[in-house]
């Protein structure tokens, strides 16, 4: 089976990603399961360039069909931040739950109708010299008044889904991996990868 390295080392979402893209025809492996050891600053001003930006860098240097994604979430009320920033919105070394607490501090006097958000996905797959079309997902919920649940990661605790009266961290996996921003963006995805499995 074709290798598919994802240009992530997080935890998370490495988890997240084995499961949605299982079925594609690749198997999926990480720059430090093949000992590649390059940061990519994200200097782009959108999620669709940071993601293309790592997916370049990690395919260059391995060789492989590379994936990278860059995602976060968007507040209506606070202008559509934290966005691009999401990762780095509390300060380099802040903890997902430092995170959380900075947001939630900004959302104090924002009413029930006015916390709006979304979670929004853009994934670019690079084979080593060409690129191909951006790929995008997006789940639209509320930010909550506290965090709530365990699962998931990130701002999951937050994000509540009015449909379920429940936050992104409560659900089960295999529930998330069917709404979430990243699970419309990897379904989208693994019909270009199984094209290109088949080649």
């Amino acid at each position: 089976m074709p290798k598919l390295l994802l240009a992530s080392n997080n935890a998370g979402k490495l988890k997240e990603y084995q499961s949605l893209l299982s079925g594609c025809g690749f198997e999926v492996v990480t720059p430090a399961e093949l000992g590649i050891k390059i940061t990519v600053a994200e200097t782009g001003t959108t999620f669709e360039e940071n993601a293309r930006l790592k997916a370049a860098a990690l395919a260059e240097a391995s060789g492989l069909l590379t994936l990278a994604d860059d995602s976060g979430l968007e507040v209506d009320a606070l202008g559509g931040e934290p966005g691009v920033y999401s990762a780095r919105y509390a300060g380099e070394n802040a903890t997902d739950t430092d995170r959380n607490d900075y947001l939630l501090s900004k959302m104090e006097d924002i009413p029930a109708n006015k916390r709006t958000a979304r979670f929004r996905c853009v994934i670019a797959i690079v084979q080593p010299g060409h690129t191909l079309p951006a790929i995008e997902g997006s789940c639209e919920g509320l930010i909550a008044t506290e965090p709530h649940g365990v699962n998931g990661f990130g701002y999951d605790p937050i994000f509540y889904l009015p449909e379920y009266r429940k936050t992104m961290a409560e659900l089960p996996l295999e529930i998330k991996n069917s709404l979430s921003h990243r699970a419309i963006a990897a379904q989208k995805a693994c019909l270009v990868l199984a094209k290109l499995a088949n080649c």
